[in-house]
């Protein structure tokens, strides 16, 4: 992408290419600022790091605010055409140093391409689970190694989305983003209070099962196949709580015979995921 196709010069706008090099550019002092939830929050919009990535939010139907890309990846065809595709859509691309690339990414030796999304998160109403749909309902969850984990999970697994209820982890730091894999626009995000989630399971059609250190049900005997289900993980520290206990369907269980007295979060979540959705999954044949 040539200087006269794309100019570098005057005040950055959208549809345009900048080049930039100094740390107290004002559209840099704001990217970084995207690593502090409150700003997060305000913008609606997050980062999210790697070339692959962008480009599987591409080609899933997102569309880029800001591309920014470290001044070794110009020239670079899979580079060049998504800067193109951003500038032709009205965002704006920023071919940057090093060293800014190094500290929006807060780490060293970042990856050469970031973007800036708008964040997506529906509402519950909107949510009615259809037969052999999984839903994942995840109470609480504080970490987001935890969170990213799972949404990675539950695209792996075909799940139809991933509900956040109550206080959770951000889903849209950095933290969260990498640790999806790409997934995170794969799979949709609700956002629901406890409340909010128990009026919305009475009325839903969804078998509710929830998995408790307390569960009488084997977690591989509950009849998953020919209904709606949905997954619903406590906390790290606490589990589920008995308000959202006695809302589900089934309390079940993941036997062990070790000296461990749980699972992590996102492996017991993934556990029982791939066990709600075994009936529907089959290897391909090689190559497929």
């Amino acid at each position: 992408m040539s200087d006269q196709e794309s100019p570098r010069s005057g005040a950055a706008r959208v549809g345009q290419v900048k080049d930039i090099t100094s740390l107290s550019n004002p559209i840099i002092k704001d990217i970084r600022a995207l690593s502090m939830k409150k700003h997060r929050d305000e913008t609606g919009t997050f980062l999210a790091e790697g070339l692959k990535l962008v480009i599987d939010a591409i080609d899933l139907g997102w569309s880029i605010r800001t591309l920014i890309y470290a001044k070794t990846q110009r020239g670079k065809p899979q580079v060049e055409k998504i800067a193109a595709l951003t500038v032709a859509r009205g965002g704006l691309v920023l071919e940057v140093s090093e060293k800014v690339l190094t500290a929006i990414t807060r780490r060293d030796n970042p990856q050469g391409v970031i973007a800036v999304f708008d964040q997506k998160l529906s509402p519950l109403g909107s949510i009615s689970p259809a037969k052999d749909e999984t839903w994942i309902a995840l109470d609480r969850v504080r970490d987001p190694g935890n969170l990213g984990t799972i949404i990675r999970t539950a695209d792996a697994a075909g799940a139809s989305g991933v509900i956040l209820i109550g206080e959770t982890v951000d889903p849209f730091s950095m933290e969260t983003v990498r640790a999806t894999m790409g997934s995170m626009f794969a799979v949709p995000l609700v956002r629901a209070s406890e409340t909010e989630f128990l009026s919305w399971s009475k009325k839903s059609s969804a078998l509710v099962v929830g998995s408790h250190l307390k569960g009488s049900v084997d977690y591989r005997t509950i009849g998953y196949k020919g209904q709606p289900v949905v997954l619903l993980m406590g906390n790290e520290q606490q589990g589920l709580p008995d308000t959202l206990a006695n809302a589900c369907g089934k309390l079940a269980r993941i036997p062990q015979t070790g000296r461990a007295d749980s699972l992590n979060l996102a492996i017991a979540t993934g556990v029982m995921l791939f066990e709600a959705r075994r009936h529907l999954l089959a290897l391909g044949e090689p190559g497929e």
